[in-house]
């Protein structure tokens, strides 16, 4: 059950009379998307629709050219609410915005149908196997859906051929014995073959912020360590 699932399921459960509030922002954009009520927030992981005076589009991370209707790619928005730019820091402000002063966000996302925004991963955190791009939080899901797993993190393994593999970090619940074949099987089954998970490292326990996100330098860090002490 997601954490949005679940807040979802509590407020029913209790009967408590409160509306939720989803949303998506960053510090150089304010709120960029929101969902205000139950039937919305029912779209589990939507970040809710494009807000009013926030325009947005779907570009490709290659060429920058817009994408279609459910396809992945890099957020790009733009309005009032955007900033202007990085106080002294050109270089960064190059980076950051296009010539008609859209905002990159860095973030891998889709618009749905009825307009829902999806946001699936930072771009820096994809996994580069081989031409493809992987996003680590799509197989961390679906690792996180195996009962004998209490949580789950993917990161970049080096690898001569394909350059990075997807590698599952795993925290298995007390007393089960899966292995790492019926892992790598469980996603192999969910997700395009580019996608698999082709090493498992078990783990004690994923280091997260208070809020819940993966602390991945300390990840990799620990992934690294962990490797070493087993050679």
């Amino acid at each position: 059950m997601t954490n949005q699932m679940y807040v979802v399921y509590i407020c029913d459960k209790k009967n408590m009379p409160v509306n939720l509030v989803q949303g998506y922002g960053a510090t150089e954009a304010g709120g960029i998307s929101l969902m205000i009520d139950r039937d919305e927030c029912s779209r589990i992981g939507s970040s809710g629709r494009i807000s009013h005076n926030v325009e947005a589009k779907i570009v490709d991370i290659v060429t920058g050219e817009p994408l279609s209707i459910g396809q992945k790619g890099e957020l790009w928005v733009r309005g009032p609410s955007i900033m202007t730019g990085y106080v002294g820091d050109d270089e960064a402000n190059a980076a950051s915005f296009d010539s008609e002063g859209w905002l990159k966000t860095g973030d891998l996302c889709y618009i749905d149908q009825d307009g829902f925004l999806f946001v699936v991963d930072r771009l820096k955190e994809l996994i580069k196997y081989k031409a493809y791009q992987v996003a680590p939080a799509e197989l961390e899901l679906v690792l996180q859906s195996l009962p004998e797993i209490v949580d789950a993190a993917v990161m970049p393994y080096p690898h001569e051929e394909a350059g990075e593999i997807p590698m599952a970090l795993v925290v298995r619940q007390p007393g089960s014995k899966v292995t790492e074949a019926q892992v790598m099987e469980h996603v192999a089954k969910q997700v395009t073959p580019y996608k698999k998970v082709r090493k498992v490292l078990f783990v004690d326990s994923i280091p997260r912020s208070p809020a819940g996100k993966i602390l991945r330098r300390q990840l990799k860090d620990h992934m690294q360590s962990c490797i070493v002490s087993r050679l």
